[in-house]
């Protein structure tokens, strides 16, 4: 809609339905969360607790939307299982750690990292963050001290300490070899 003035559009957004709103807060709430950005259920009953709706509304509008397909911790797992893995380029201990610091069921989370990492080759993603770690100035393993700063830096971004130990002497060894 153009302004009085003549020269300003402002936009005119559809309002929510009256009816929706007036039966129920809490679900017409929830429906513009999800709207907005996919969320967990835990997500969306803290955030439904934190505007003080009443816990039944809660339980009422997550039972509806779930009913629905519009409420989905499995869809919400995998999508966030492939962005730490492939964004983020972690390993499956690291993914698994974060599902569970999202609040999504261990089985749940399970589930979803295991698909996400049936498509990768988790060697090549170690791989891969092994030379993202020796970029730079000096682009290989020093010594013995470097060797166990990196193996450290692995692990915690979720690689299985005994495949970090076997890459890390894998490209060791190659280094020491061309020195040779």
């Amino acid at each position: 809609m153009w302004n009085g003035d003549g020269g300003t559009f402002v936009p005119v957004l559809p309002r929510q339905s009256a009816v929706l709103s007036m039966s129920n807060p809490t679900y017409s709430a929830a429906l513009a969360m999800q709207a907005r950005r996919e969320l967990y259920e835990r997500q969306l009953r803290e955030r439904l607790e934190r505007r003080e709706h009443p816990p039944t509304a809660i339980d009422e509008a997550v039972t509806r939307l779930r009913a629905s397909g519009l409420l989905d911790d499995r869809r919400v797992a995998r999508a966030a299982a492939r962005v730490e893995a492939q964004v983020r380029s972690r390993g499956r201990l690291r993914v698994l750690q974060r599902l569970h610091a999202l609040g999504i069921a261990p089985e749940v989370a399970a589930e979803a990292a295991e698909e996400v990492f049936q498509g990768i080759d988790e060697e090549d993603l170690l791989e891969a963050a092994i030379g993202r770690r020796l970029r730079g100035a000096s682009p290989r393993i020093r010594d013995a001290a470097h060797f166990r700063r990196l193996h450290q830096q692995l692990v915690r971004q979720g690689f299985a300490p005994s495949a970090v130990t076997r890459a890390l002497k894998q490209r060791w060894k190659g280094e020491l070899d061309q020195e040779a």
